[in-house]
């Protein structure tokens, strides 16, 4: 009888050892696909009660020097530590830009419109609407991230859609230079109706006024079934910088004062009563909830419930 070599596993290994790496993945150099680079979701669906709502990502960008725009009030040493707290940097920080979709059943109500028209678009067909199809725009303040998407080279983005803002806030911006008033708000005048606090722009769609941001700045409530939700528009513009310390001054706001006394208001009541919130500027898709910490607040990213009905 003939003798059969024997193999072991050891001996296996240590053949396998002796392959080049490159003879194992033959041709595998020259067919390498490229690489995608980092990407962001277009769109965030949930439902609340009857209501469907979609979170837009229309933009987003890097900012250098975060100390420069939040915690105006503290030192180098506090901004530090924070941020190290929360793993984030300190020399650069994302923006987001995040406006909402919301089909009601008889209504698509697009909250505020981003920083450019054809961005706001995409955006709405990413969600499988069209712009034909918004019945309503709904600004929260007249900063240029928000009105930007409103009108192109061919009038307004959202031709077929009544246009709803705040009294107090038209007022404020109508006396100023700014140009995004200019530019965005008022050709439509005709097209805008205004309203005040507590006021309702469609059932279960109800205006709850936040000063400091702005003068007139905003904040609606969605209510469906028994489920609330807040879109909390700028209240915010941080989840650690902001909201975690809400007496941080930013450089946006108008009247830092009153926007660090409105943020404690809204976000103590976020707090309280367990409300789910989206925020403009939040990380996307910017849905979650506020906890109360020492005396600040804590961020809760949302992670399924909204899901589960």
């Amino acid at each position: 009888m003939t003798n059969q070599p024997t193999f072991t596993r050891r001996a296996a290994l240590a053949g396998a050892a002796t392959i080049p790496f490159a003879a194992t993945v033959a041709g595998s150099a020259s067919a390498q696909p490229a690489m995608q680079d980092a990407q962001v979701p277009r769109v965030y669906r949930v439902m609340l009660g009857d209501f469907e709502v979609n979170v837009l990502m229309a933009g987003t960008a890097t900012r250098e020097d975060p100390h420069s725009i939040f915690g105006l009030n503290v030192s180098d040493e506090t901004f530090q530590q924070v941020s190290d707290d929360a793993m984030i940097p300190t020399d650069k920080a994302q923006f987001f830009f995040t406006p909402t979709l919301v089909n009601t059943g008889a209504e698509l109500i697009l909250f505020d419109t981003g920083l450019a028209p054809d961005a706001i678009v995409a955006a709405v067909e990413a969600a499988g609407y069209s712009a034909e199809d918004v019945t309503h725009v709904v600004i929260t303040h007249m900063h240029g991230d928000h009105v930007g998407g409103l009108t192109g080279g061919d009038g307004p983005t959202f031709a077929n859609a009544q246009h709803v803002t705040g009294q107090q806030e038209y007022d404020h911006w109508s006396s100023t230079d700014s140009d995004a008033f200019a530019n965005k708000i008022a050709p439509l005048e005709d097209q805008f109706t205004f309203i005040g606090d507590d006021e309702s722009i469609a059932s279960g769609v109800t205006s709850m006024l936040a000063p400091g941001h702005t003068p007139g700045h905003m904040c609606f409530m969605l209510e469906s079934g028994d489920q609330k939700l807040l879109l909390a528009a700028d209240l915010a513009n941080h989840y650690v910088w902001s909201l975690a310390y809400p007496d941080w001054e930013v450089s946006f706001d108008s009247d830092k004062a009153q926007a660090a006394e409105t943020r404690r208001k809204v976000l103590g009541m976020l707090a309280e009563e367990k409300i789910p919130f989206i925020g403009y500027h939040m990380p996307f898709p910017a849905v979650g909830f506020v906890e109360t910490r020492e005396d600040g607040f804590r961020y809760v990213p949302h992670s399924y419930q909204l899901m589960l009905g």
